[in-house]
């Protein structure tokens, strides 16, 4: 069941299921506000929990909306492109071959057919951002499995517009974004850690802090970091 009110003039998204507990949650990039809650709970109960919560959602619509977007991609020649928090010039080079992406120095460069739509060029960039955190992601695993104690039985990686990571914890599967390739190697750490902590804590509650800064005591600073970057521009739809 979907249903929604108002806080003032903040609009508040219900979706009722089988679920056992309540979740808050802003999404970007205009900060829309949507609760899950228990198939049971009655609205006004609801209500009462936003508003309990009406601070923190004010904050967090705040951060969203005067966070940075990077501007549109076209994948032209000397467009900015990063690696790792590097920034890279794209460099186009057209042959009539299978594509291939290279880095070199201050360039990523994309060998690519001439007739190649701009959605080719995104799809074969995308492709090679995939096998970079596909190389990464494995030796974080390793070397964080035993600092958090829990066991990884499978990574993936997938576009996702509202985080930077996922996982479910009965499979031990942890999932991260994309676009984590382009930011800091720390960033991609950070958020691999995370999501390993979630296997043991599903929720964000004082445990999980608590272990956060057991197994990585500078987890806020990074997190601050990524969270200031600029992120990815998207036409959102709801």
């Amino acid at each position: 069941m979907v249903t929604s009110f108002a806080l003032g003039d903040i609009g508040v998204d219900v979706v009722l299921k089988e679920i056992k507990n309540i979740h808050l949650s802003v999404y970007p990039p205009s900060g829309r506000v949507r609760i899950s809650a228990p198939s049971g709970m009655k609205i006004d109960t609801i209500r009462l929990y936003a508003i309990s919560r009406l601070g923190w959602i004010k904050k967090q619509q705040r951060k969203l909306r005067g966070q940075e977007r990077e501007t549109p991609r076209e994948y032209l020649n000397r467009e900015s492109h990063y690696l790792w928090g590097k920034r890279y010039l794209l460099k186009i080079v057209e042959r009539e071959a299978p594509p291939v992406v290279d880095l070199q120095h201050s360039a990523i460069v994309l060998h690519i057919r001439p007739e190649a739509s701009e959605e080719r060029k995104q799809v074969v960039l995308d492709e090679w951002y995939r096998k970079q955190l596909k190389v990464a992601i494995p030796d974080l695993i390793a070397l964080w499995e035993k600092r958090v104690g829990v066991r990884v039985n499978e990574f993936g990686i997938k576009k996702m517009k509202t985080r930077w990571g996922t996982c479910n914890p009965e499979a031990c599967r942890i999932w991260v974004n994309l676009e984590l390739a382009k930011k800091p190697k720390e960033c991609l750490e950070y958020i691999v850690v995370h999501e390993m902590v979630h296997l043991r804590e599903r929720h964000h509650n004082d445990r999980f802090i608590a272990l956060m800064d057991n197994v990585m005591p500078e987890w806020r600073s990074i997190r601050d970091d990524l969270n200031r970057l600029p992120v990815k521009h998207e036409k959102w739809m709801y």
